[in-house]
């Protein structure tokens, strides 16, 4: 709806798409409390949005400038009516939402501010959620997508994917992968505070990322290999949550419920993928999550492999998270001891102390070591710092479990 909006309004009058946007939102509460939920909420909020950009373009057309490249055709009854059916037909949407998520990784900010950009406009990300994505605080977020949405707004129009020079492509597709990264992530294991896994995200994020796919310009191996890991991290989804609703860790998790058609698919992407002369962390992350769904168990995994995917990883992005997961796959192949003290040696360790699965990494190896009380201190320390119910229940649950 926002891409739509902001296609006819213009890039300039981007609050003004989101304010609609609001008021849709705002009018469904009213109507469907009263009516009941339609059976297509979404063509009932599209319509709703529709006839509220109608009815702005009619009335405030002399007060405004609205879409450049629109010009005239919004200025003559004739034609208005047909051009904004025209921006929320299905096609155009999706060519929108390309252009939209372009014009977020404006050449002006820097990669954090494109993608937290992309997170709150495109994906819906509430200020908390995005600065949850970055590890950051939300006043920092909060100033960060501001600055953002202001050098947005600056812009003439929004991008056109079809004068895409081969020197700008990179940088901005980049900016755009990450974002749709960080989306999935989000919904696969993020910071939300009711639910644990969010499939609703997680499925948004593979669909923005196929029309990255349906693009011939943006359809890259790193592209590919994005969708390879999505698809991969995916099929995991069924066994992430038991019967009873807790989270199942990876020995825990029945990898018969894990979908093999989007294993198959993964697999496929990743072929697809092995083209060009760059190894992008999409590569190696969906190199690592194709070898777990290759394992018929934890036991047959080629952790050596996985250590050395992740040494790889170190190179090309650094982070603490990624020295805990290769600390971890050390620790399957190596011993806990040996786990223990390369967790010990992550340089920024620091950045770790809100996250609450390095404190359950080390309870599960002090566990394996025989230390109940330090494994069980461990995994406290863990749910004090849960996101959400059910990540605190699985860390209690284990707490008591080690503790016995």
């Amino acid at each position: 709806m926002v891409a739509a909006l902001t296609r006819l309004f213009g890039v300039h009058n981007l609050a003004l798409a989101e304010d609609v946007v609001q008021d849709a939102f705002v009018r469904a509460l009213e109507v469907w409390k009263q009516r009941g939920v339609p059976e297509n909420p979404s063509a009932w909020l599209m319509t709703t949005a529709k006839n509220r950009a109608l009815d702005i373009l009619r009335h405030e057309r002399t007060a405004r400038t609205y879409a450049p490249e629109l010009g005239r055709l919004l200025e003559s009854e004739w034609t208005l009516a047909p051009v904004v059916a025209e921006a929320f037909g299905e096609s155009a949407i999706r060519d929108d939402q390309l252009r939209m998520m372009f014009s977020c990784c404006h050449p002006q900010l820097p990669e954090t501010a494109q993608v937290a950009l992309m997170l709150n406009i495109l994906c819906g990300f509430g200020v908390n959620e995005v600065a949850a994505a970055f590890l950051t605080r939300h006043a920092a977020m909060e100033k960060r997508i501001a600055r953002g949405k202001k050098v947005l707004a600056s812009s003439k129009r929004l991008f056109d994917l079809s004068h895409l020079d081969e020197q700008d492509l990179p940088q901005r597709l980049s900016a755009v992968q990450r974002a749709l990264y960080l989306l999935f992530n989000e919904g696969y294991h993020g910071a939300h505070a009711e639910l644990a896994v969010r499939a609703e995200l997680c499925v948004e994020a593979m669909r923005l990322a196929e029309l990255l796919l349906a693009h011939p310009g943006t359809a890259t191996p790193a592209t590919k290999a994005l969708v390879a890991l999505m698809c991969l991290n995916a099929a995991r989804m069924p066994a992430r949550v038991d019967a009873r609703g807790n989270l199942s860790a990876l020995y825990e998790q029945d990898r018969g419920l894990w979908d093999r058609t989007l294993i198959a698919k993964g697999e496929a992407l990743l072929d697809h993928s092995a083209t060009g002369t760059t190894i992008t962390e999409f590569h190696i992350e969906a190199g690592i999550a194709s070898l777990h769904a290759r394992a018929a168990s934890l036991e047959d995994t080629n952790w050596p492999m996985i250590v050395s995917l992740y040494d790889t990883l170190l190179t090309i992005r650094p982070s603490p998270v990624v020295a805990l997961g290769r600390a971890i796959a050390i620790a399957q192949h190596e011993g806990a001891a040996r786990g223990l003290a390369e967790i010990a040696a992550i340089a920024d360790v620091h950045r770790l102390a809100d996250y609450p699965f390095y404190f359950a990494a080390l309870g599960e190896l002090e566990h394996q070591r025989g230390n109940a009380a330090a494994a069980c201190e461990h995994f406290l320390s863990a749910s004090v710092r849960a996101r959400n119910p059910l990540e605190r229940h699985f860390f209690e649950r284990r707490a008591r479990e080690v503790a016995t």
